[in-house]
């Protein structure tokens, strides 16, 4: 069973039906408990970095998600899902990400009349070959320079440029993609990038645990 987290700002029905498309049972859930029984776990995020830790927190979710990826949980975090993962971001000073990979999330900045903000719309994704980078099957069958649907005005720093999987060209050449051991996540939202995206949430249901 795929734990999808329900944290109240996150887009969940989309990604749940994706999964489910995908061959996935799954259960919505903020149920810490739930973690600990779950196979996976896929963190969809909508909203802000701030307002999400607050939730994790109330919740209790923060301390059960730590402890599902030390266990070894194949986990997947999707756009803000993927930002939580890191210590900090520019739009929320002073409050502590999940702290799960080191580096933090920061605003595009852009000379006025170039590039819009948020950085909205379908555009392409590079894999990263970087020396000592986990080949992962998440990304199989999924062709070069394929294009995936994006909707944010964040974008992640990751200090260890080994977890970097894929980046994407808007204005600058950011993080789209990271993966480390068990971790994976996409600033991307393959639940509306239509077939490849499917592809990739397909290739999560099929990862060994």
């Amino acid at each position: 069973m795929i734990a999808v987290i329900d944290y109240g700002m996150g887009n969940l029905r989309s990604v749940q039906k994706a999964l489910e498309v995908s061959g996935a049972k799954t259960k919505v859930t903020s149920d810490p408990k739930d973690l600990a029984r779950c196979e996976k776990i896929v963190f969809p995020g909508v909203g802000s970095f701030g307002e999400a830790m607050k939730e994790l927190k109330r919740l209790r979710l923060a301390g059960p998600i730590k402890d599902a990826i030390g266990e070894g949980k194949p986990f997947l975090g999707l756009c803000l899902g993927l930002q939580l993962l890191f210590e900090k971001s520019a739009e929320a000073p002073g409050v502590k990400g999940l702290c799960i990979l080191k580096g933090e999330s920061k605003r595009f900045k852009f000379k006025k009349g170039t590039l819009k903000i948020p950085h909205m719309g379908w555009n392409s994704i590079k894999v990263v070959r970087s020396p000592g980078h986990q080949v992962t099957s998440i990304l199989k069958f999924i062709p070069k320079d394929a294009y995936m649907y994006f909707v944010h005005s964040y974008y992640v720093i990751p200090k260890d440029k080994s977890v970097i999987l894929t980046t994407t060209d808007y204005g600058i050449d950011f993080v789209s993609g990271i993966c480390k051991e068990n971790v994976y996540g996409f600033q991307f939202h393959p639940e509306k990038s239509q077939e490849l995206g499917l592809k990739i949430l397909k290739n999560f249901v099929r990862l060994r645990c």
